[in-house]
């Protein structure tokens, strides 16, 4: 389980450190209700993620991905084809990075942050962390991971609520500023929104290359 563990938490991370995610949360706590607003996105999203981690391992669980002390070359296979999706993404996100000194432009949706109410910004923060295609690509490779394992039950549970509430940590993060700062957060969430509008594209190419390397590798390994 550790081993395990230790596999699926970079993946993990790779959704923490997801910009967008991470920006509508930081809008969310500039509106009429900041607090509850941003503390129901983050439950939305962290429930958005755990369900969809659990229905990805649940999949897995259904195919044979263990071979003896290690993975199949079907689990192999997936986490080289996930790999190379995630490079072609990234070669696609740094073909549309904003010039220096340039405009980035966000997703439209984004535009309304600031009439939500907590209900609302609830199901945006299930969306979020469900739909993003990255966050099923890499939830897709801590699966396999999880599924190779041949856990039981309640170690498979829990590396689902680890692997989850890993994932949230970024999405948490201006909240528990705003909290902890009062009216002296503004300011710092202001540079946090700065910097991930500007670097947004750039830095979601980077997480892809990265992990796109890291599965192709961890998928040959077991070839």
């Amino acid at each position: 389980m550790t081993s395990t563990l230790g596999e699926i938490l970079p993946f993990a991370v790779a959704v923490t450190i997801s910009p967008v995610p991470i920006m509508v949360e930081i809008l969310l706590l500039f509106t009429k209700r900041p607090v509850p607003n941003a503390a129901a996105y983050l439950a939305g999203f962290l429930v958005g993620v755990g369900a969809v981690s659990g229905v990805l391992v649940a999949v897995a669980g259904t195919q044979d991905l263990a071979a003896g002390s290690g993975p199949t070359k079907a689990a192999s296979a997936v986490r080289i084809a996930l790999g190379a999706l995630l490079l072609v993404g990234a070669g696609h996100r740094f073909r549309r990075r904003p010039k220096s000194g340039g405009d980035t432009t966000m997703p439209k949706w984004m535009d309304g942050l600031s009439t939500f109410a907590p209900g609302r910004s609830l199901a945006v923060g299930a969306m979020v962390g469900a739909v993003n295609p990255k966050n099923l690509a890499v939830g897709f490779a801590a699966a396999v991971a999880i599924g190779s394992a041949e856990l039981p039950r309640s170690g498979t549970v829990a590396l689902v609520v680890v692997y989850a509430v890993t994932a949230a940590i970024g999405v948490g993060a201006p909240l528990v500023v705003a909290v902890a700062l009062g009216d002296r957060a503004r300011p710092v969430l202001d540079g946090w929104k700065s910097w991930l509008a500007q670097n947004n594209t750039a830095v979601m190419a980077v997480l892809f290359a990265f992990f796109g390397v890291v599965l192709i590798g961890k998928g040959l390994q077991g070839w």
